[in-house]
């Protein structure tokens, strides 16, 4: 998928943490499969840690196109980092709280109501 495309398509921001791994459409819905890249969040860019996978993929819904749903599939990456074993991940807001839409799609659906 052309990642400039995606910029159009996907919530402002969202591909600076996370890459396409893939995407698929059907009748009704379109997919998007995102994980999180490999940077380390500012406040422990400092520390040494290591990429301990990811946390179980989350579903949100978005804007939908062309009268489709579209999916968001999210995983989230966790690091341990190296001196004291704490687990970290990035506190990521892009989740409206108490949905699974995104905050943008939710603030829209909130203005027209």
């Amino acid at each position: 998928m052309d990642i400039e495309l995606a910029r159009y398509l996907l919530p402002q921001g969202i591909l600076e943490y996370f890459a396409i791994v893939s995407h698929k459409s059907t009748k009704e819905q379109i997919h998007f499969y995102l994980e999180e890249k490999n940077v380390l969040p500012k406040e422990y860019e400092k520390q040494i840690a290591r990429s301990k996978g990811f946390s179980s993929e989350i579903t949100v819904e978005d804007f939908p196109l062309r009268g489709k749903t579209v999916l968001l599939h999210i995983k989230r990456r966790r690091w341990t980092l190296v001196d004291n074993g704490k687990i970290i991940k990035r506190d990521w807001n892009l989740v409206a709280k108490g949905t699974r839409i995104t905050q943008e799609f939710a603030s829209f659906l909130k203005d027209i109501s």
